[in-house]
């Protein structure tokens, strides 16, 4: 159990893709007693990731074939769920957040404050580009940002951390496993956690950009922002009773 939440089993889960050369170094940056296990999903990486995990006696599972972010995310909250988890926190073994923060997004949900929590890199002015996000992704961030906080009624200061926290409860009310199974997977539960009525917290994160570290190149972004502006239509229809979506239900 864990060290310092004795009656509550926290589950940190990894979505991996070709994460070898940075995946002790996340691991090792997860702050003791504050995780009683750590499952790391595998989207058929080609090179060590799997062995690694292994080796450090992780929980694994790999996927069969390439599935997407949005389906590695959909076996990490199921396969947590079914080993019995009270809150499931993701950490990228990417190392692009920092897991030494792993506290900041747990207490509030250990204390009954929120439903869901998310790390921003947003919310300290400046504090992204100083980590090295490109300018047009910030940019980029910030707007659309501004345009789901419009729709959904939210005052979010980032909908695309990858650094996030969520109670069990929460993930078994929303269907996050009729979600996308790509990166507009992290869009798509907000909305359903919004229609849900759960409540989300930010809190303040760092972010680095450098090599190793995973980042969706700027056509990739340009469909991922197309399908955040198609979700949003699709919440306004549901909302509107002219269409009704399985994965908003």
């Amino acid at each position: 159990m864990s060290q310092k939440y004795p009656d509550k089993k926290i589950i940190a889960v990894l979505p991996a893709y070709n994460a070898e050369k940075t995946l002790l170094k996340t691991l090792n940056d997860i702050p003791a007693g504050w995780v009683d296990e750590i499952i790391l999903v595998d989207d058929q990486s080609f090179d060590r990731t799997v062995e690694l995990a292994r080796g450090q006696g992780l929980i694994v599972f790999e996927h069969e074939k390439n599935l997407g972010y949005g389906a590695n995310q959909k076996t990490c909250y199921a396969e947590a769920l079914n080993r019995q988890a009270d809150i499931v926190i993701m950490i990228h073994p990417d190392h692009q957040y920092d897991p030494r923060l792993v506290p900041d997004l747990l207490l509030p949900l250990l204390r009954g404050d929120a439903d869901a929590v998310f790390g921003s890199r947003m919310m300290r002015p400046g504090g992204a580009r100083e980590g090295g996000m490109p300018r047009w992704k910030y940019v980029s961030n910030i707007a659309l940002t501004k345009i789901e906080n419009l729709v959904l009624g939210l005052k979010l200061t980032e909908y695309h951390s990858g650094f996030r926290a969520y109670s069990a409860q929460a993930l078994k009310t929303v269907n996050f496993l009729a979600a996308a199974d790509g990166f507009v997977f992290d869009t798509e539960i907000i909305i359903q956690l919004k229609i849900k009525k759960l409540k989300i917290l930010e809190v303040p994160i760092s972010t680095r950009y450098f090599k190793e570290a995973s980042m969706i190149g700027f056509k990739k972004s340009m469909l991922y922002g197309l399908s955040i502006l198609k979700n949003l239509g699709q919440y306004i229809l549901q909302s509107l009773n002219i269409m009704q979506y399985d994965k908003f239900k």
